[in-house]
C-alpha cells in the first residue's frame, strides 16, 4: 500500500483485507471500547446459504422440518423477485460466536458486519444476565448436533409422518415452552453425566455408514432412551405450570420415551431464543452503537476512506431509520433506531448534560463514563427494563412520543399523555410496557390433571386486558395438545 494506513482501498474484499480488518477492528472493540467477547468465527456465505440460515432459524445445525423448507421457498421467491432484500450478516449465540457474512457485501460492509456481529452482538450475548441466566453459549453447537441426528434416527426407526406430527405439535407450542418467571429445574449432576453417557453411546453405535445400505426390514438402532428416573409420566406435579411443553414432556399418560424427549429439543431450543425476543432493541442498539463507534474510530485513524465512510453511514442511516406514524412505511418503533438512540443519548448524558438530564440522571450525568455506563446497561436490563430507565426527555421529543387512550366503547382515540412534564413518566412508561413478554404472550397454564381417574387436562388462560385468544388458532392448538396429551383437554378463559 505504499507507506499508507488505508485496510483496503477497493470495494471487492479478499481474504487477507477481511484479516487486516478484522484485526484492526478487534484493537479498536477490545482496547477503546473495552468490550468482553467470546471467540470469534467468521464465515463467508452464498445468498442461498443466507436463505437457508433464514429458514433454520438462523442457526448453523438444525433438524429437518417441512416448515423450514416451506420458509425458505417463500424468501428465495421474494429475494429473487426483488421484493426484499437479504441480511448482511447472521450472528449466532455460541462459544465461538460464529458470524455469516454474505459474499455479495462490499469490503466495506463486511467490515461493518465484523464490527456489529463479531463485536457488539457477541459482547451482548456473553455479558446480558438474560443469556447468562438461560442460555449455555458453550453447549449449544453440540447439542443441535445431537438433536439433528437424534430426530434423523427417529425418523429411520418410527417413519417421518410420526415425528412430523410430534414437532408439528412442538412447534405450535414453542412460545407456551419457556419459563419465564423462574428458573428452569436442572438435572443432579449424576443425571446429567447418565444422559451425556447415553447420548456418546448411541452417537458411537449409530454411526457407520453401512447403516445406508441395509436390506428392507433390517432397522439401524433405536433412539437413545431417556433415563429411567426420567422418563415422564406421573412424579411430582407442581401446579400451576406456564411451561407447556415441559408439563406434557413429564406428565403425558401416552408420550413415548423418544417423544418426550423430541419435545424437550423443542423446549430447549424454545428457551434458547427467549431472550432474544425480551432485547430486541437493546441487542440491535449495543451493536449499532458499536459499529458507528468503530467505523468512526477507523476513519478518524486513516484506516478507511472517505468513500468507505460515506458508504458505512448510507447503510448505517437506512438502518436506523424511523417513519412517522403517518408515514405509509411505519410499522412500530424501529428498534435499530430507538436502541441506537438510546445509547448514543447516555454517551451524551454522560459526556455533556443538560440539566433536565441532572434531573432525571443524576448518578450519570456528567460522569463521563459513558463505556462503563453502557456496559452495565448492556449486562443488567432488558428491554423493558432498560426503555424504563433510560428514556430520556430529549429522546421523547426527538421521537415525538405521545400515548392514546383507546376505550372499544369509544368512537374515536384520546391522547392521554404527550411529550410535556405531565406526560414523559407515562409515555416511557407505556413505551416500557409494550416490551413486558408477560403481557404480550398469552398466559396459559396447566392448572390441574386427573391422572388417576379419565386422565382429562385442564388449562386455564389468563386474559391480558380481556382479550380473549383468537377462537380459530386457539382451537388448532388445542389439538396439538390433546394430540400428545392422548385424552381430553379442558379449556377456560378467565378475565384478570
Amino acid at each position: 500500500m505504499g507507506g499508507s494506513k488505508l485496510l483496503f482501498s477497493e470495494a471487492e474484499w479478499n481474504f487477507e483485507a477481511l484479516d487486516r480488518t478484522y484485526k484492526a477492528i478487534e484493537e479498536i472493540a477490545l482496547g477503546d471500547l473495552k468490550l468482553d467477547v467470546y471467540p470469534n468465527q467468521v464465515e463467508v456465505i452464498s445468498s442461498e446459504q443466507m436463505l437457508d440460515a433464514y429458514s433454520s432459524l438462523g442457526m448453523p445445525l438444525m433438524y429437518n422440518h417441512w416448515s423450514f423448507g416451506k420458509l425458505f421457498a417463500r424468501e428465495d421467491t421474494l429475494y429473487r423477485a426483488g421484493y426484499t432484500a437479504l441480511a448482511y450478516e447472521i450472528v449466532i449465540n455460541s462459544s465461538p460466536c460464529i458470524s455469516y457474512l454474505l459474499e455479495e457485501n462490499t469490503m466495506t460492509m463486511q467490515a461493518l458486519v465484523m464490527a456489529h456481529a463479531a463485536f457488539g452482538h457477541n459482547h451482548f450475548f456473553k455479558n446480558n444476565y438474560l443469556f447468562r441466566q438461560w442460555t449455555n453459549a458453550e453447549g449449544i453447537l453440540d447439542y443441535l448436533a445431537f438433536a439433528k441426528r437424534y430426530i434423523s434416527a427417529c425418523e429411520e426407526r418410527h417413519g417421518r409422518e410420526e415425528v412430523e406430527a410430534v414437532l408439528d405439535a412442538a412447534h405450535a407450542l414453542m412460545d407456551q415452552g419457556v419459563f419465564r418467571y423462574r428458573r428452569p429445574p436442572k438435572p443432579s449432576k449424576e443425571r446429567v453425566l447418565e444422559k451425556r453417557r447415553r447420548r456418546a453411546e448411541y452417537e458411537e453405535e449409530a454411526y457407520n455408514e453401512l447403516w445406508r445400505t441395509l436390506p428392507a426390514g433390517v432397522e439401524p438402532p433405536a433412539a437413545p432412551p431417556i433415563p429411567e428416573d426420567d422418563d415422564g409420566f406421573g412424579g411430582d406435579m407442581k401446579l400451576p405450570e406456564e411451561n407447556l411443553l415441559y408439563f406434557l414432556e413429564k406428565h403425558s399418560p401416552t408420550l413415548k420415551a423418544w417423544q418426550r424427549e423430541t419435545l424437550r429439543i423443542v423446549r430447549n431450543l424454545a428457551q434458547y431464543f427467549y431472550p432474544q425476543r425480551q432485547t430486541k432493541v437493546m441487542n440491535e442498539g449495543c451493536a449499532t452503537f458499536v459499529h458507528h463507534a468503530i467505523m468512526n474510530l477507523m476513519y478518524d485513524r486513516g484506516l478507511i476512506t472517505e468513500g468507505s465512510l460515506l458508504e458505512f453511514l448510507h447503510s448505517h442511516t437506512s438502518v436506523v431509520f424511523q417513519p412517522e406514524f403517518s408515514d405509509k412505511r411505519y410499522s412500530g418503533i424501529n428498534p435499530y433506531a430507538l436502541g441506537f438512540a438510546m445509547m448514543t443519548d447516555i454517551r451524551r448524558i454522560a459526556e455533556a448534560p443538560t440539566g433536565e438530564d441532572r434531573d432525571w440522571f443524576p448518578r450519570l450525568a456528567g460522569s463521563g463514563d459513558w463505556v462503563g455506563a453502557l456496559k452495565d446497561a448492556w449486562a443488567n436490563y432488558r428491554d423493558e427494563s432498560f426503555i424504563e430507565q433510560f428514556l430520556s426527555p430529549k429522546l421523547m421529543r426527538d421521537f415525538r412520543l405521545f400515548a392514546l387512550y383507546d376505550k372499544a366503547d369509544d368512537d374515536a382515540y384520546a391522547v392521554s399523555a404527550i411529550h410535556n412534564e405531565g406526560g414523559y413518566r407515562k409515555v416511557r412508561s407505556l413505551l416500557a410496557r409494550q416490551y413486558d413478554a408477560g403481557a404480550s404472550d398469552p398466559n396459559i397454564q396447566v392448572v390441574g390433571a386427573n391422572l388417576k381417574g379419565d386422565r382429562k387436562l385442564f388449562l386455564e388462560h389468563h386474559m391480558h386486558r380481556g382479550v380473549p385468544l383468537h377462537h380459530a388458532t386457539k382451537d388448532l392448538v388445542l389439538t396439538h395438545i390433546e394430540r400428545l396429551w392422548g385424552h381430553e383437554v379442558a379449556f377456560e378463559e378467565v378475565a384478570d
